[in-house]
């Protein structure tokens, strides 16, 4: 995994103001976890954290051949292509009991769903599947085949074999897992911590008087409710005014409480726009050679201001000021990078959701040498085929565009215009936003 510095190193060569977006995601998808900063958590409260380090299976999984359904439990060796077969029903075989009878050629029992399968016994018949007289079963010709409907010991999981991996982002799945283990606890990256603030005299906190030329902040809102996702801490340091000793206090803040900053704003070219100069200024009189600017312009739309640099050596991410641009480009890039700073592999779908391939309904005009991330809607058409259009206008100031999208149409770097049915790939918000 690399660090920023690594990353500066590679970026050489690259015009600073145009950087591919896929290289970009590719080298902050990349980003060094904390160290060492681990705890252990009751399952209970580990949802959605990051494991710290394999977790190996203690016993098997399951602990015993058992049923895998209602029905009938016996021989399998008795069946006969073509033939059907007779059989007494000797006793039954109760889930969380053993049955412990000796069993006969001939013989079968009760068996319930995840009751242990007694000795010599390896084929279980549903009980629909069968005629019953009595105490007498008639299991007709061909429905069952030798060791149907049995789970085999140790299927799932074998004692001593990793259960789950380290940087997993434990899901429900993963927290049913442990508890079958009899694991009460987990070990866990710690939660990050990331200080976060909007830069811009013309941004109103919630509860001011509206004034003419000022607008409400919202970009402080969605970064926090998408940190929010992620179970991060968030420090907000609120809204501060385009001004060097204003700025330089909030940057200097954050380092010293978070393990990341964010800030939204002053990262484009107008005379106003702080937050590089204030980046580089920090480095060099604090820790030079520790800071400054790695890179800030990118080939996109939206989102092209976007600043990358270190504060020490505190990572930070300075995302455009338009509401759109905010959340796109912390999806494709800020996120992952989080993710990874909290120890999750690059692979796990949390880091890097799939992109799906879904048929345009519409022609998207587009020139080669940026990459488009399009608000969309995702649907399923006729044929069950997933389907995308746009949500319209798709100017960077549209936060509404937003609520109405499901999705990203993801336009590559080299792509050109798409014409109606021609395949694109999709991002989903489900479970990222």
């Amino acid at each position: 995994m690399k660090t920023l510095d690594h990353i500066a190193a590679e970026l050489q060569g690259y015009d600073p103001k145009a950087l591919p977006a896929h290289l970009v995601n590719a080298f902050l998808a990349d980003m060094v976890p904390l160290p060492n900063d681990f705890e252990e958590l009751p399952i209970w409260q580990a949802l959605g954290r990051v494991i710290a380090q394999d977790v190996v299976s203690p016993l098997d999984v399951p602990p015993h051949d058992n049923s895998a359904m209602d029905g009938y439990a016996f021989d399998g060796n008795a069946l006969t292509a073509g033939q059907a077969l007779t059989l007494e029903v000797v006793g039954a075989a109760l889930a969380g009991q053993t049955y412990q009878g000796a069993m006969a050629p001939g013989q079968c029992l009760r068996i319930t769903t995840g009751a242990v399968m007694p000795h010599a016994l390896n084929t279980v018949v549903p009980q629909e599947l069968v005629q019953v007289a009595g105490s007498v079963i008639t299991i007709p010709q061909d429905v069952v085949r030798r060791g149907d409907n049995r789970r085999a010991q140790g299927e799932d999981l074998q004692r001593g074999k990793v259960a789950l991996t380290q940087g997993s982002v434990l899901g429900p799945a993963g927290l049913g897992l442990l508890a079958s283990l009899g694991l009460p606890t987990v070990r866990v990256w710690r939660r990050l911590r990331v200080a976060y603030f909007s830069t811009g005299d013309e941004i109103l906190s919630l509860g001011e008087a509206p004034r003419e030329g000022a607008v409400f902040d919202s970009n402080r809102y969605t970064v926090w409710g998408m940190l929010q996702r992620m179970g991060i801490e968030l420090v907000d340091l609120g809204v501060v005014r385009d001004e060097p000793a204003q700025l330089e206090a909030a940057f200097r803040s954050a380092a010293l409480q978070a393990d990341a900053i964010i800030t939204s704003g002053g990262v484009s070219v107008g005379e106003a726009d702080h937050t590089k100069a204030m980046m580089r200024k920090i480095a060099q009189s604090d820790t030079p050679g520790e800071g400054g600017v790695v890179f800030w312009r990118i080939a996109m739309r939206p989102g092209r201001p976007m600043a990358v640099g270190r504060l020490g050596r505190v990572p930070l991410f300075g995302l455009p000021g338009n509401p759109v641009a905010v959340m796109v480009t912390f999806l494709a890039f800020v996120r992952p990078a989080l993710w990874r700073m909290m120890g999750a592999n690059a692979a796990d779908p949390a880091v890097a959701p799939p992109l799906l391939k879904a048929r345009s309904s519409q022609p998207i005009r587009k020139k080669p040498g940026r990459t488009e991330y399009q608000r969309a809607i995702v649907s399923t058409d006729d044929q069950g085929q997933l389907c995308v259009q746009t949500t319209g206008d798709q100017g960077s100031g549209v936060l509404s565009s937003m609520v109405r999208a499901n999705g990203l149409l993801v336009l590559h770097h080299d792509q050109g215009s798409i014409a109606p049915g021609d395949m694109v790939d999709v991002m989903v918000f489900t479970g990222v936003l």
